[in-house]
């Protein structure tokens, strides 16, 4: 009876493989209920899981479908980047041609949104005609022959995960570490990576506030993938408050289109981005270090190699084929938008990056329950970063919304979200340390780990 691997976990027993097999076997024939898999999920989140566990649960839902094999189909190593997703993390649209540009070939298998945490497949769903699950003959040409592919789980690939992944989204367990650990590398080794970076956030909007927590969980990942022989490192980078400028699907997409085009490059997001392409590379052996990755990444940008890449990967996957030109014509708008003005004038001293993800959520950008449909238009754009002057005449973001009063009431709440100072500050971002399992040393960009 499957309510005695319940039992055994609640009370802080260690499930076996076989307990493990069971709880995928009937996560993958629907023979387990909701109750059930909410119920061994919230005492997984309560009593956590060992090593040897993680492992088990990340190998069992890997093989719950098919594991990619590319073999010598390509000219180049297979990598991809995941991020434990935070408000306004737009990241993957750009790593992904970027790392196709520069000669890497990247099967990106992303997922739907998360509690207050926007996903990368809700933003893509913003293309029209975009086809986030394509079969799995389009998905692989489309890799061998752009360069990159981002889309969502299919039926073939770690199905068990598929499954899982949306009842976390709707009980409060999406917070722990081993299941967070076994939901990324589970698609990712699905996937047939031969190296993977992780971005680990931390800060107000991450599922991990505490330093600490994100270099436990990239630790995790790290030790796991290392178990089922894949090359990974993580870099922890900060989201205490939006990254970039935008946090909304349509919004985030026409964000990361400007920067592909090298319109408009937040400092920030830019900074995690190089960082990210940088560490990937190196990983890779496609360049000499991180410093000469960042470089290149930078390259293919500001010469539309990346942009270009981009282009042709909406086309490939349905999406207009002019779409990097016209994308103000293809993105949806939203009714309503209007500014967010403080409180009181002064500088903006520091956010609560969640609240403005849930925000995001009550305006219908993001799920409440699993089959709710999105409005993907909505969300927040020209958001003010940490550190500006914010008044009557400078406000602190623009929010887009359905009509007047769900403008209003996104607009109390992350003035809310806001705290004002008086005087002048400077934000101190997260200190920025390179970590491995063994050794700690002090680098330029963001905390790394790697094994």
């Amino acid at each position: 009876m499957f309510v005695e691997v319940i039992r055994k976990k609640r009370d802080g027993g260690v499930l076996t493989p076989q307990d493990i097999q069971q709880f995928v076997q009937g996560l993958s024939d629907n023979s387990l209920g909701v109750e059930q898999i909410a119920a061994l999920a919230m005492a997984i989140c309560v009593r956590s899981m060992t090593d040897e566990e993680t492992f088990q649960l990340t190998k069992s839902m890997a093989e719950s479908g098919r594991v990619l094999e590319w073999g010598s189909n390509l000219n180049g190593p297979v990598l991809d980047k995941h991020s434990t997703g935070g408000v306004g993390d737009k990241v993957s649209l750009m790593l992904a041609p970027i790392i196709a540009a520069c000669g890497g070939y990247v099967p990106m298998i992303s997922g739907r949104g998360l509690g207050h945490s926007g996903g990368t497949l809700d933003k893509l769903a913003s293309i029209p005609g975009y086809n986030t699950v394509p079969d799995m003959t389009v998905f692989q040409d489309t890799v061998r022959d752009v360069g990159c592919a981002i889309v969502g789980q299919s039926v073939d690939l770690a199905p068990a995960d598929g499954r899982l992944y949306a009842v976390r989204d709707v009980s409060g367990t999406v917070e722990s570490v081993p299941l967070i650990t076994a939901s990324i590398l589970s698609k990712k080794y699905a996937a047939g990576l031969s190296g993977l970076v992780m971005d680990i956030k931390v800060g107000t909007g991450a599922f991990m506030r505490e330093l600490e927590d994100a270099q436990a969980l990239g630790e995790c990942i790290i030790e796991t993938a290392r178990r089922l022989g894949l090359t990974c490192h993580a870099l922890v980078t900060d989201m205490n408050q939006v990254l970039g400028n935008t946090a909304g699907n349509a919004l985030e997409v026409k964000e990361a289109v400007e920067f592909l085009a090298n319109k408009k490059r937040e400092p920030r997001l830019n900074e995690v981005v190089l960082s990210l392409a940088g560490e990937l590379l190196y990983l890779a052996g496609l360049v000499s270090s991180q410093e000469v990755g960042e470089s290149r990444a930078d390259k293919v940008i500001c010469t539309g190699h990346a942009a270009e890449v981009f282009d042709r990967m909406v086309c490939a996957l349905g999406g207009p084929a002019d779409f990097m030109e016209g994308y103000s014509n293809h993105l949806q708008t939203s009714a309503v938008s209007k500014a967010v003005y403080p409180k009181q004038s002064g500088v903006l001293r520091e956010v609560d990056t969640k609240a403005i993800g849930l925000a995001i959520v009550e305006l219908g950008g993001g799920r409440k329950h699993i089959e709710d449909e999105l409005d993907l238009a909505v969300g927040f754009s020209e958001i003010a970063p940490i550190g500006q002057s914010v008044d009557t005449k400078t406000p602190l973001a623009i929010v887009h919304a359905g009509n007047e009063a769900d403008a209003t009431m996104a607009g109390a709440a992350f003035s809310d979200a806001c705290g004002i100072a008086t005087d002048t500050v400077t934000h101190t971002r997260l200190p920025t340390r390179s970590m491995s399992c063994r050794m700690l040393k002090h680098c330029s960009s963001t905390t790394r780990l790697s094994p």
